[in-house]
């Protein structure tokens, strides 16, 4: 067992945002499984992040939608770093098409990855700090596209929502355990999931040349850029420190001032 001051298992780590919180908590002093459905860069990521942080990382192939995996992931967390403390359901994916076109099986896919994952998510991770008496932290990644809708991304618009009330209801449930859950919505991050994006969105017709896209969201950001994934990092950290004990089913929005609610 390692040494840590416990575990944390961050689904959709192997890339974007959740390597990037992986990395944060590591540097806080957890043990982390990077839980990915991509064993190839999931492994790399781990390569990459234990030569810093030793036996304090590891690798669960996750498929979110699917219990056993997830089960499995949390497992490996207690295994290796004695409890599972910290749990940020981050996984998830968009594909775009226009709003009469959204097809069924577009919003089968999006809404099992992006809402059903982050339940099972929740209660796997709850049910195991229930059993080893972990005031646990539960952090569920939002969108501000769960605040307000866009209409080529219906399905995604959607399952974010879903997050959002997934995260209240997660905070009623659990609250009695001493474990809170919160969300993080993000706005328009440089990761490799808007790179697919644009270039889905070209494909579709939406733009007109790469980059565009992105640009045009950019222009609504009162901060006039689009953020990294390690902009994320400082507030998410927050919701996992001792100093968000006192809060719980809230969503912080992480926009550069896109929406303001």
């Amino acid at each position: 067992m390692s040494d840590s001051k416990g575990g944390a298992v961050v689904t959709g780590a192997a890339r974007g945002i959740g390597r990037e919180l992986a990395k944060g908590l590591l540097e806080d002093g957890f043990g982390v499984v990077i839980a990915d459905v991509d064993p190839e860069v999931g492994a790399r990521t781990v390569e990459e992040l234990a030569k810093e942080h030793g036996d304090r990382v590891a690798f669960a192939r996750t498929d979110v939608t699917k219990r056993a995996d997830v089960a499995a992931a949390v497992a490996t967390c207690r295994k290796h770093f004695g409890s599972i403390n910290v749990m940020i359901n981050n996984a998830g994916f968009n594909k775009p098409e226009p709003f009469l076109e959204a097809s069924e099986e577009t919003w089968n896919a999006i809404l099992n990855v992006n809402s059903l994952g982050v339940l099972i998510g929740t209660q796997e991770a709850a049910k195991a700090m229930i059993e080893d008496g972990v005031k646990g932290k539960i952090i569920n990644t939002a969108s501000i596209a769960g605040r307000t809708g866009f209409p080529d991304f219906a399905p995604y618009s959607a399952s974010k929502a879903a997050v959002i009330s997934l995260t209240q209801a997660g905070a009623r449930a659990l609250a009695g355990k001493g474990i809170t859950v919160n969300a993080f919505g993000p706005g328009v991050v440089d990761t490799p999931l808007w790179e697919k994006l644009d270039a889905d969105l070209l494909a579709m017709g939406a733009s007109s040349a790469p980059g565009e896209a992105m640009g045009a969201l950019a222009d609504q950001i009162l901060l006039g850029r689009v953020a990294k994934p390690s902009d994320v990092v400082g507030t998410v950290r927050f919701l996992w420190s001792a100093q968000s004990d006192y809060m719980t089913g809230q969503v912080v929005l992480i926009d550069g001032g896109m929406v303001l609610q």
